[in-house]
Order: structure tokens, then sequence, then C-alpha cells
């Protein structure tokens, strides 16, 4: 003992501000910097007639940063015992914004604290998952039915509540998180088929209990050119501009479709057509393998995990990921309906920034700490 703490009382103050210092996970941070090159690059072109927007993504990934390093600091302990206060503070908010939250075109998500506003469906994408992760960490070994029936009452209450905002867009992805939780806990085969089948069989009744906004995105999906200057105007310019870029693309800043202001919302949930027609394919395919190589990397802290808790909000975290990429590209290039889900670390957006930040900086935490935790 004592000459343990003589070691540690020799260690140079570098050494010892080394540790706090780089916290970071190597391939995860370089993946994410080559991803933040191109993010900048297509930002920087996409809000060339948006005075102020390349500054302020600029400004968002400094945040969005720092977010990350503070949270790979913190040990998955300190975020256990966070776990269940994190979630109820969540849901009380999302009742809160229900109650007196600002309405803003139809939708209630904001709630007004008088020198801010604040958006607690972003905050829900990080705390359900934390939460079903220290429900199922603690009845690890003892696991019964009714525990995953808790489980997804758990994730059905938020999931709710932001569906009622309405907030499609982030309800998936909040029921994409809890639902992987739940799916890495041991839920077994044959009742996922069963709740496949009965989701199926529900169809018709969500689609009755569907807002008419929703339901036409669902129709424009089918059949854009039913609206071309209305509903179906998203679509139908993102993937001409994709589709104008060809295999190479035009050229940074060249972007024909992009700056005669075709494309909507190009610095936000469109921007991968901007990136698309400028890059070309061979730009989209180094961004998918990029994105791929984070969700790889992702996947294999989950693996090596030391305790129920990392790996299963690791898991969580990585595939939750990969909807975000998925769902927005799916969304760009016509295959699934506009539901307003940003491109990871390519849209503009300071609140999605900074709870991808904090998210993988949780996860690189789970890594730094792998060996604390491992079980004796």
């Amino acid at each position: 003992m004592g000459s343990t703490t003589l070691s540690l009382n020799r260690r140079s103050p570098w050494e010892q501000m080394s540790r706090f210092v780089f916290v970071f996970d190597r391939p995860l941070l370089i993946a994410l910097g080559m991803i933040l090159i191109i993010s900048t690059a297509t930002m920087y072109s996409a809000g060339l007639d948006f005075p102020g927007r390349f500054n302020g993504h600029l400004r968002n990934i400094g945040v969005a940063l720092a977010v990350l390093w503070l949270a790979a600091l913190l040990p998955p302990s300190m975020l256990m015992r966070a776990s269940l206060p994190l979630y109820t503070v969540s849901i009380a908010l999302l009742v809160a914004v229900e109650l007196f939250g600002s309405t803003s075109n139809g939708a209630t998500r904001w709630l007004d604290l008088g020198f801010t506003r604040i958006q607690p469906s972003e905050m829900v994408k990080l705390t359900t998952p934390l939460m079903l992760a220290w429900y199922f960490d603690k009845r690890e070994g003892a696991l019964r039915w009714f525990d995953f029936l808790i489980a997804v009452a758990l994730l059905i209450v938020p999931v709710g509540l932001i569906a009622k905002q309405p907030d499609l867009g982030t309800a998936i992805l909040v029921l994409a998180a809890g639902a992987y939780v739940i799916f890495f806990a041991g839920l077994s085969w044959r009742l996922i088929i069963g709740l496949a089948v009965a989701g199926l069989a529900a169809m018709p009744l969500l689609w009755m209990n569907l807002h008419d906004y929703q339901r036409q995105r669902v129709l424009t999906l089918l059949d854009p050119t039913s609206d071309p200057l209305g509903k179906g105007f998203h679509i139908i310019q993102s993937t001409i501009a994709v589709g104008s870029g060809g295999v190479s693309g035009k050229g940074w800043t060249l972007g024909t479709q992009t700056h005669l202001e075709f494309i909507p919302e190009r610095t936000t949930d469109f921007i991968l057509a901007v990136y698309a027609e400028e890059f070309g394919l061979y730009g989209v395919m180094i961004l998918m393998l990029l994105y791929l190589a984070v969700i790889f990397r992702g996947l294999t802290i989950a693996g090596s995990a030391g305790t129920t808790f990392g790996r299963l909000l690791a898991g969580s975290i990585t595939l939750s990921f990969f909807t975000y990429c998925f769902v927005n590209m799916g969304m760009v290039i016509g295959i699934l309906p506009v539901v307003g889900v940003p491109l990871p670390w390519m849209s503009y957006g300071g609140t999605a920034l900074l709870t991808l930040g904090l998210s993988l900086g949780m996860l690189m935490s789970i890594h730094r700490h792998r060996s604390a935790l491992m079980p004796r």
C-alpha cells in the first residue's frame, strides 16, 4: 500500500494531468475526426447563403466535443447512480411540456424557462436507455418475463409523451434506443416475433391515430409526384440532388441544386443531399465507411464491457447511432418518410450534437473503465 502511494506521488504533474486529458478511445476519435472534416467542408458549402450558420456549426461542434470529453471522464458507476434520477427528471419535464410547453408550427416540444428554451425529448434519448440498462443490471441473473413487461412500460411512457407533442422522429429514436437495451438484455426470439406480428396487426389502428400530416408523409413517400410542389418537394429535390452528383460529384461548393436553393433544409435534415451532389458516390461511400467504423468500434466496446450495465448501454448507444444514420439516409434518398432525424455530426443543430457528444463520451468511458469493472 505504501509503495503504491509513493509511486503515485512520484508521478510528474504532466503524468497526473494526462490521466484527465487523454481519455479518448483512439479508433473512435480518428473516425469521428474524419467525419468532422467532411462535416465542416459540407456545412461551409451548404451554409453559404445562411450568414452565421457555418460559424454556429463550428461552435456547436466545439461544445459537443467538450461534453464528449467530460462524459468520457465520468466512470460508469456514476452514470448508474444517476440513471434513476435523470429518468425521473426527464419524464417530469416531458409532462411539463404537455402542460406548459411552447407551441411552434403546430407542435409543442419546447419548455420556456424564461432565460432559455429546452427540448426535453432530446434528453430522453439518453435517459431512457440509461434507466433500462440500470434496471436490467439490478436484475442480472434473476430475470423473469414480467421484468421485460416493466421495461416495456418504462419505455412506452416517454415514447408516448413525445409522440403526443407530436414529434414522430424523436419518438422513433427513443423507441429504438430502449428497444435495443431490451433486446440485448435477453428478450427471446419467440417474443420478438410475437411482438412483430402484433405490431403488424395493429397497423390499421396506428394509421387511424396518426396526425394528418404524418399520414401525408407516408402517402408522399409512396408517390412524391402526387404533390410535387408541396409535400413531395423535399423528397423529389433531394433525390435529384443525389442523382445529379453522379459518381465523382460536381465539386466542392459547385452543387447546382444546392446553390440554386432547390434543396430544402439543406443545412439540417437534408445535408446529405448537398454532400452527395458535390462529392458524388465516392464521397458518400467514404462517409458510410466512417460511420460503419464508429458502429463497429462501438459494438466491440459493448462486447468487452465489464458489467451488464456497460454492455447494454454501449450496445444501445451504438445501434442508436446506426438508427440515426439509416433513417436520415433513407429519408434523403426517398425510401423512408421524412421524419426530421438529423445526420450524426453532419447536420446543423446544437441540441442534437450535444446529445451525440454525450453518448459517444459515455461509450468511451465504458471502454476506459472496462478493466476496473470486470467481474471478479
